[in-house]
């Protein structure tokens, strides 16, 4: 069965009948006593429809919700003496709060009203995590949350501080791989769409250093730097010459017999000067470790950091069917000049 959302439908009807009106009669003036009766529908999240009835409602001039003095536009189409029609703010904050009306006598009307504001996430600083590591989180309405859990667990990161737009937790200890975050406020809770990886649970190529016996295997100019660094202090810094079309990355020369409990694999890179596309390659891939193989491309920007988590299944790590013993990265020049980008968390994920 269609679903049809009746709110636009509602509002513009409101609308053609304040615009019927506005054509026979003058707008109406603002009155020293405006009265205003209880909201039939007193909660709803931004966005929402708000209609407020009364009397000598004429002549508004700003609508507020009280808390954190969040000011909701409006048409003065919408506003008559016997009622006023406006939208439940975007960045309006979550909870039981006032409406207050003021007309251009500045005479008051209080409406109580709640505002649902759930949690949301547009933004984190890191996906990977071990114990008492400190994320940022970027979103909305977070100013009121009480609590950060690792979802599906007993877990609770600790909140270090917090704003209406951001907040900062330290992680706790878990056994899990992988999770998401359950952030619960006044309104309620929301769960994460972003993914948080346990690094202690992940199979390590470079986090703070080489592991599991990989060493450097590049073509070009490439170390283990502390220029720059996305978890800890140090970062895989692979440098492409001008024009070289080289291939810079790790070596387990032991060779790494195939793994399918991990799905993914990913890392951190920070861009070079200009935008660039590299791509992955593999020894045991289809088109081998080197210059040739582009069926695998990631798009760089440029000097900022940028998360990629690829399905293991896109890879093919093992596809000629032994252990794999070289994965990085090449590039396709570069034309104008020498370039570095720096790796930071080479792992495998289950």
């Amino acid at each position: 069965m269609k679903r049809f959302n009746i709110k636009p439908i509602l509002f513009f009807g409101v609308a053609i009948i304040f615009a019927s009106c506005t054509k026979e009669v003058e707008k109406p003036e603002a009155k020293d006593s405006p009265k205003a009766n209880a909201l039939e529908v007193s909660e709803g999240a931004a966005g929402t429809v708000v209609s407020i009835t009364g009397s000598d409602l004429g002549g508004m001039k700003s609508i507020m919700f009280e808390k954190d003095s969040v000011f909701a536009p409006f048409n003065p189409v919408f506003n008559n003496d016997k009622a006023v029609v406006f939208r439940v703010p975007d960045d309006a904050s979550g909870g039981n709060q006032n409406i207050v009306l003021t007309n251009s006598l500045n005479k008051q009307v209080v409406v109580s009203y709640t505002v649902l504001a759930l949690p949301t996430i547009t933004a984190v600083s890191n996906y990977n995590f071990v114990a008492n590591t400190e994320i940022t989180i970027t979103g909305n309405n977070l100013n009121d949350v009480t609590s950060v859990g690792l979802t599906g667990t007993t877990e609770t990161a600790t909140i270090v501080s917090k704003t209406k737009k951001s907040m900062v937790v330290t992680m706790p200890a878990t056994e899990v791989n992988t999770a998401t975050l359950t952030i619960t406020n006044s309104t309620g809770p929301t769960v994460t769409n972003q993914v948080f990886v346990n690094l202690d649970k992940a199979y390590k190529i470079f986090t703070e250093g080489y592991n599991n016996g990989f060493e450097n295997a590049s073509w070009g100019p490439a170390s283990v730097s502390t220029e720059f660094a996305k978890t800890g202090t140090t970062s895989f810094k692979a440098g492409y010459n001008k024009g070289q079309w080289s291939a810079d990355g790790f070596a387990n020369w032991g060779g790494i017999a195939s793994m399918p409990e991990y799905k993914f694999m990913s890392f951190w890179v920070k861009g070079a000067s200009l935008p660039y596309t590299l791509y992955v390659v593999g020894d045991q891939r289809e088109g081998g470790y080197g210059n040739s193989d582009t069926s695998v491309p990631i798009q760089i920007p440029a000097n900022v950091w940028t998360y990629f988590k690829i399905p293991m299944e896109t890879l093919q790590l093992w596809k000629k069917g032994g252990p794999f013993k070289q994965v990085g990265f090449f590039i396709k020049g570069p034309d104008a000049q020498d370039e570095a980008f720096y790796f930071d968390d080479v792992i495998f994920i289950k």
